[in-house]
């Protein structure tokens, strides 16, 4: 009973007009236009200006809900949102950008045969996958947190179903919960030959044998020669260990056109940054069915009534929508103006040694917004600067300290990760502790457990697994 009431609370937290902004923020400026083209397709209540003709002494020719309900009082700007910019400059274009694993994944789900709720939840699963490609998440929690999110009754049965299909994309080996499947899924993809098969074995039965490079027992167990063994792992040594974090050059030359979100100028120094925003079509409630809606109150008959319910209800819709692309706008400048303060002398050259660590929380804490706005500001936007085009994620990393006691980024550190790796005796590679000592003669005081984690997101085997035979 008690969880009953929690859910149902929670349930009734968001107003519509939260709820359409919240989903707003996420988009990208492309995919806004295309969804308030929709929006203005669906609802005869709003109108797309096309020219300042319509407008008299700059103020536009609205209508207010409160001529029609005393009780809805509405300002006019709530009814009104102006989306152009002063300056309508023709090289603020669209611009070509690597187009993303994630893209990729949803542009074949698109050719497949999954429809309705299923298309719906391997949307989800794709969501879900982290850059490299892999399901880090359990069948049993998707399912639930399909349930909750997507408001779609399913079964883990149903879920593994549709990762299995989802396993059938390009590049091979993706949606694999594991490096034991990912290897597997893209062997079984391949013609199989004699050195394959022992290959597939070794995957499937003597994986941990394989992670400890036990090679005399794969030899025993299997009762294969050394050189079978060679050939076999050279297979194996082919194949892609992070699916999405390494797409091959037919994935990387495909693009997907993007429009920067903001733009940044020097102009003697001085940093000047703008939204351009002439792809968002300027909206205001339409006057023709707000009249129906005054006109339709003093019938007093059944259609009447129907008719105030059906333009009252869109009039509400309308009234949203253009509130919440407000909100979304000065949500994302400000946002966006906290992170150029935060990393000025990044942004005065684009000198990366400059960028500052930087997590969401600096940035929730100096614009006062929860950092799950934060999250969705940043995901998917751009930045046109005059030293490039970033993506805002780009300007988010942990930080760290050094011996000097200066805060030093987590892409500077695992950079000289890297490069100790890279030069190490691949006879006798380094440990994680001795990586430790490594990044500490260089000045970097780093504890086992961090160089793991940095190891691991850099896709770094351990030192066994980094000896050559």
């Amino acid at each position: 009973m008690i969880k009953q009431g929690l859910q149902q609370k929670q349930q009734q937290g968001l107003s519509p007009l939260q709820i359409q902004t919240i989903k707003l923020l996420e988009l990208p400026t492309m995919e806004l236009e295309q969804r308030i083209k929709k929006e203005i397709e669906e609802n005869p209540v709003l109108d797309e200006v096309i020219s300042s003709e319509e407008t008299e002494e700059g103020t536009p020719k609205n209508v207010s809900l409160s001529e029609y309900s005393a009780d809805d009082p509405t300002p006019s700007y709530k009814l009104y949102v102006n989306n152009q910019g002063k300056d309508l400059k023709p090289q603020y274009n669209t611009f070509s950008v690597k187009e993303s694993f994630h893209q990729n994944l949803l542009m074949q789900l698109g050719y497949s045969d999954l429809r309705g709720k299923d298309r719906q939840i391997a949307q989800f699963v794709i969501g879900s996958l982290d850059d490299d490609g892999y399901l880090r998440r359990d069948i049993e929690s998707l399912t639930d947190d399909i349930a909750f999110r997507l408001n779609i009754d399913t079964t883990p049965e149903k879920v593994e179903e549709i990762l299995t299909k989802i396993q059938e994309f390009e590049p091979v080996g993706v949606g694999a919960r594991n490096l034991q499947e990912c290897l597997l899924l893209q062997l079984r993809a391949l013609k199989q030959t004699p050195s394959r098969v022992i290959a597939e074995t070794i995957l499937e039965d003597y994986f941990e044998e394989f992670t400890r490079k036990h090679y005399d027992k794969i030899i025993s167990r299997m009762s294969i020669t050394r050189e079978q063994l060679k050939e076999a792992m050279e297979e194996i040594i082919h194949l892609n260990p992070r699916p999405g974090g390494q797409i091959d050059d037919s994935y990387v030359e495909q693009a997907q056109q993007v429009i920067p979100d903001f733009i940044l100028e020097n102009k003697d120094g001085e940093l000047i940054l703008s939204m351009p925003k002439f792809s968002v079509p300027e909206l205001r409630v339409n006057k023709r069915y707000a009249d129906i809606l005054l006109n339709s109150a003093n019938s007093a008959g059944k259609s009447g009534k129907e008719a105030v319910s059906f333009v009252k209800q869109k009039l509400d819709s309308a009234k949203w929508f253009v509130e919440a692309i407000k909100q979304r706008q000065n949500t994302l400048y400000n946002t966006m103006n906290a992170i150029l303060n935060f990393q000025k002398d990044f942004f005065q050259e684009g000198d990366e040694t400059k960028l500052k660590p930087m997590v969401l929380k600096n940035i929730a804490e100096k614009t006062g917004l929860d950092i799950s706005t934060i999250s969705r500001v940043v995901n998917c936007k751009y930045i046109q600067t005059h030293f490039g085009i970033y993506s805002l994620k780009y300007f988010f990393s942990e930080g760290l300290m050094n011996n000097s006691g200066e805060e030093v980024s987590t892409r500077e550190i695992k950079k000289v990760l890297m490069e100790s790796v890279e030069n190490e005796d691949k006879r006798k590679p380094l440990t994680d502790e001795e990586l430790v000592n490594v990044l500490a003669d260089k000045g970097y005081k780093v504890a086992r457990r961090t160089v793991a984690k940095y190891r691991e997101q850099l896709n770094i085997p351990i030192a066994r697994l980094r000896k050559e035979i």
